[in-house]
């Protein structure tokens, strides 16, 4: 009896010793985490897009395939030299889209008549000179004069050297991360010291007077200008 009642002290002291250590642990790794800081840095740069593209669809509604096709394709010229004279010479002229659209019944009801065949031309053109394209995509509406109906997009601007320019802005980012820092422990009279983490935030490309924000990032492509502007989110060592 004596010899059961000495294991179970035995197996008491071990949890006992067990427990205080794994408390132990928990408030050494809570200790720890008040030795260091986490602070959000940002930087961002505005920059003007380097090359733009425009589309655009040649359209036509007629009473069957054939007349809408042979329309498209008499204006197609029209519209190339238009853009040649544009100084604009990478031009895409892609595959020809169309569809049927059928009549109705007087009670709304759609019938197998056609009432018409439409059929749209796409046209995509590129060019460095970004002034360029947003000036033709408002100009081209005027080839409306000559009978040839058009389906204008809106314009899109990029920059080429974003890569580049998401490195620069993520080390800028860090740096404020820092400085950040250093004024909030300026008053505890500590310094940040080494990076414990560092964690790249969501890129954010928006017009330049934009204050929208995302969590999945945005892209813009609109504006000739954008703002870019970078995230690094980082805990430093406290010292």
């Amino acid at each position: 009896m004596f010899e059961k009642l000495e294991k179970l002290q035995i197996v008491s002291l071990g949890l006992i010793l067990a427990l205080g250590l794994i408390l132990a642990v928990k408030a050494g790794t809570n200790a720890m985490s008040h030795d260091s800081i986490a602070v959000t840095g940002s930087a961002f740069e505005v920059v003007k897009s380097d090359s733009a593209r425009l589309e655009f669809d040649i359209t036509a509604k007629q009473p069957n395939k054939q007349i809408a096709y042979n329309t498209v394709k008499e204006k197609l010229p029209v519209v190339m030299k238009y853009l040649e004279e544009k100084g604009i010479t990478d031009i895409e002229v892609k595959g020809i889209n169309g569809y049927y659209t059928y009549k109705y019944t007087p009670t709304g009801h759609i019938t197998n008549e056609v009432a018409f065949y439409n059929l749209s031309q796409p046209v995509a053109i590129k060019s460095n000179d970004v002034q360029k394209i947003k000036e033709i995509s408002v100009d081209i509406q005027n080839l409306l004069d000559k009978g040839i109906d058009l389906n204008v997009m809106q314009p899109e601007f990029f920059y080429s050297q974003l890569a580049d320019l998401k490195i620069k802005l993520l080390q800028q980012a860090t740096t404020d991360a820092k400085a950040r820092a250093a004024a909030m422990l300026k008053a505890t009279h500590n310094k940040p010291g080494k990076i414990q983490s560092v964690q790249m935030g969501v890129f954010q490309i928006t017009p330049v007077d934009s204050t929208n924000v995302s969590d999945m990032g945005i892209s813009d492509t609109t504006t000739i200008e954008k703002k870019v502007t970078a995230v690094a989110n980082v805990n430093f060592r406290i010292k």
